[in-house]
């Protein structure tokens, strides 16, 4: 799956509906390590979510939200640039 942001640059991952074994993995910037399940749409706003796993646990977020740059005003001592980074 590629995700166009709207920056024009783009994201490629697989999700775990697309390929369970090679599912990509994302680091948030506070450490966690997830794994997106899949792509939804709100019901409401037709807003795209992203459905990912933490801790056994599913959760969504806004794709926007989710491929965001990290707050540097609100957590100036992270290193990582992205809320979320592809390590696989």
């Amino acid at each position: 799956m590629i995700y166009h942001k709207k920056d024009g640059s783009t994201v490629q991952f697989t999700t775990i509906m697309e390929d369970e074994k090679n599912a990509s993995i994302f680091r948030h910037f506070k450490g966690s390590m997830h794994q997106i399940v899949t792509i939804a749409k709100h019901s409401e706003t037709l807003e795209d979510l992203v459905i990912y796993t933490h801790d056994n646990t599913i959760w969504a977020r806004p794709i926007e939200m989710f491929f965001a740059p990290v707050d540097k005003k609100k957590y100036p001592n992270v290193k990582q640039e992205m809320r979320f980074e592809k390590i696989s």
